[in-house]
């Protein structure tokens, strides 16, 4: 069976099993052939087969990211691609290998950032996710602080708490105050009591 044969769609599953399955098993046999064959096929003409190879690669991604490390450039291309689902799978890729390669990444920024602006939830969530770990990278600390202050500052309050907690990681001396007042100015936006709360326990955390 080729590697296309293998994916949910060719075998007639509505689930993602198969392709998790498949992931696993190019992670475990340390498969490039296999990767390439799934890069190659992200411009199939059937949709489905585009959608599918783009899960294996992304959860490929999350559990050996140097095994589609390389293959930047042919997701940052995606990002512009009609089809939403391979925009946010695109960036969910780009999100699990930035710290493999966090200067072809940073390269990119204003491209992820301006398509995160813009794009699906999925797509902002890895967006800001990318900006957090580039904060943890020295060269690039303060520009991407800067940009992910802009997204705390303009993001739907839905996402704010889980963008506050995922950034606690990188808010070092240098860079608290201004990260802790910007939590501060979006409190009274927040509706949901529960989401509010979430975000002053990150505050009371770091103060």
């Amino acid at each position: 069976m080729t590697i296309i044969d293998q994916l949910a769609t060719s075998l007639n599953r509505k689930d993602e099993g198969p392709n998790q399955e498949l992931a696993k098993y190019i992670v475990d046999q340390d498969d490039r052939e296999a990767v390439k064959e799934l890069v190659d096929n992200m411009h199939n003409q059937d949709k489905n087969i585009q959608s599918d190879c783009m899960k294996v690669l992304y959860e490929i991604g999350e559990l050996k990211p140097s095994l589609v490390a390389e293959y930047i450039e042919e997701f940052l291309a995606l990002l512009d691609h009609k089809n939403n689902r391979l925009v946010w799978g695109a960036m969910t890729a780009l999100d699990a290998i930035t710290l493999e390669n966090p200067e072809a990444i940073y390269g990119k920024l204003a491209k992820i950032v301006d398509i995160a602006d813009k794009g699906s939830v999925i797509t902002r969530d890895h967006g800001v996710h990318i900006l957090i770990k580039l904060c943890s990278v020295k060269p690039y600390a303060d520009h991407a602080f800067a940009l992910l202050i802009q997204q705390l500052e303009s993001c739907p309050t839905n996402q704010l708490p889980m963008y506050a907690e995922k950034a606690i990681s990188i808010v070092n001396d240098q860079n608290k105050v201004l990260f802790i007042e910007t939590l501060s100015s979006r409190l009274s936006d927040i509706e949901k009591d529960t989401k509010r709360k979430r975000v002053e326990k990150v505050i009371k955390k770091l103060s």
